[in-house]
């Protein structure tokens, strides 16, 4: 394993979830809560942002793939994701009564911010060897979950009004620090990572480029496995990051919590990410990233119902420090599973599947917890959301069901081979 490298490919993982968690936290409840939008519409900025992402990552996945080009396209998508979340921030300061220019702006900073990850994750592949992926990823995942612990302390006197900067709105002046943080903390990997594989020569026609999308991705998932993977991944990934997404909003509707309690209790679940994230890495290398996937799955069908069962506050914070170790494991696992899956010539694209069905997810789960919130009676007492969160459990459960049938090699550490039917063209 590259030590240099791994710590500059953990510190950009730190960097993007300073403004992922920030703007997850505080930008939501500012715009619902706030300025009274309906959930409706901060969802479907999420939706916006995946069909965008659907009429463009595949073809820019593969184009990758033929040019080498992943720190460069980095580079260029983590500066218009800056770009447009300082944008958002502007607005929600300055502009709060034009807060529907902040729905477009969020829209394309969320964008961006996926396509980063296009060219970041097959990053891993230079990080290190195939056998100890899973706690690269691991270690990947441990930046991610400390920078959401310190891109919520770093903002917390903001939140709470201790120190103000700008504004009326002490959730609205978290938003510009966030994405300073994340420009500051992603330079290091952006400047002074250095690429092994290096950049072709190709013409590349993007005409020709669109035309072969639906022959490239049939050529991607006749790899043994990796359709199914795809299929469990969308729904499982549904679930977890929906509530994820709407995990505030939730304590707040359901049980009235305000900022400060909730900026602690995502504390806590975020430390229990930070241990579960190279632990759950460590296990997928030991013992297989199928087995430790199933497992991780059946703790979420268990952990979406009883959090709708569950009406003390008390015992629903306890868990969800528990679930954060959940949340650490995840993400973990699968991206060292698909790095297995996947015929390396065809990473790029692969990986731009893997956030594209993450984000076709979002057109899914965000416009069922929508609908339930709105049209499921009684909403007194957040029985709405109650319902939400349960049904993020079956979404779960399928994904399951599905994840059992992967092949037995990805519980051994023998990259997985594809026959000579597959193009890598």
């Amino acid at each position: 394993m590259d030590k240099k490298k791994l710590i500059l490919w953990s510190m950009y993982d730190f960097a993007n979830s300073i403004v992922l968690i920030v703007f997850f936290l505080y930008y939501s409840q500012w715009l619902v809560v706030e300025k009274g939008v309906s959930d409706f519409w901060f969802n479907i900025t999420f939706v916006g942002s995946s069909i965008l992402f659907l009429l463009t990552a595949p073809v820019v996945g593969g184009i990758t793939d033929k040019l080498k080009v992943r720190l460069t396209g980095l580079r260029v998508t983590t500066f218009f994701s800056v770009i447009f979340f300082t944008a958002t921030g502007l607005i929600a300061v300055f502009y709060p009564d034009h807060y529907i220019w902040s729905i477009v702006t969020f829209m394309l900073a969320t964008y961006f911010y996926l396509f980063c990850f296009n060219f970041y994750n097959p990053m891993l592949e230079e990080v290190a060897p195939a056998e100890q992926r899973g706690l690269a990823s691991g270690w990947g995942q441990f930046g991610n979950w400390l920078g959401q612990i310190f891109g919520l302390l770093v903002t917390l006197p903001l939140a709470t009004g201790a120190i103000i900067l700008v504004g009326e709105s002490q959730r609205a002046q978290v938003l510009l620090p966030a994405a300073f943080l994340f420009l500051l903390f992603a330079l290091p990997l952006l400047l002074f990572f250095e690429e092994k594989q290096k950049r072709q020569a190709v013409k590349i026609n993007i005409v020709s480029e669109y035309k072969n999308v639906l022959r490239s991705a049939r050529e991607l998932v006749k790899a043994p496995g990796l359709g199914r993977f795809f299929l469990a991944y969308f729904f499982f990934n549904d679930a977890v990051i929906t509530a994820s997404n709407n995990y505030p909003i939730y304590l707040q509707k359901v049980f009235g919590v305000n900022d400060q309690v909730k900026s602690f209790i995502l504390i806590g679940i975020l430390v229990a990410s930070v241990i579960g994230a190279p632990l759950s890495g460590w296990i997928s290398d030991r013992f297989g990233h199928k087995r430790t996937l199933l497992w991780i799955l059946g703790g979420w069908v268990v952990i979406f119902p009883a959090f709708a069962l569950i009406a003390s506050l008390y015992w629903f914070i306890v868990l969800s420090v528990i679930m954060g170790v959940w949340f650490g494991a995840i993400w973990t696992v699968t991206r060292a599973a698909l790095m297995q899956l996947t015929p390396p010539a065809m990473l790029n694209r692969s990986f731009a599947y893997y956030t594209l069905m993450e984000r076709f997810a979002t057109l899914i789960g965000p416009l069922s917890w929508s609908l339930i919130i709105a049209y499921w009676q009684p909403a007194v007492g957040g029985g709405n959301y109650r319902l939400a969160v349960a049904v993020m459990g079956i979404f779960v459960l399928l994904g399951l069901i599905i994840a059992r049938k992967l092949p037995k090699q990805l519980n051994s550490h023998i990259p997985a081979r594809v026959g000579h039917s597959v193009s890598v063209n």
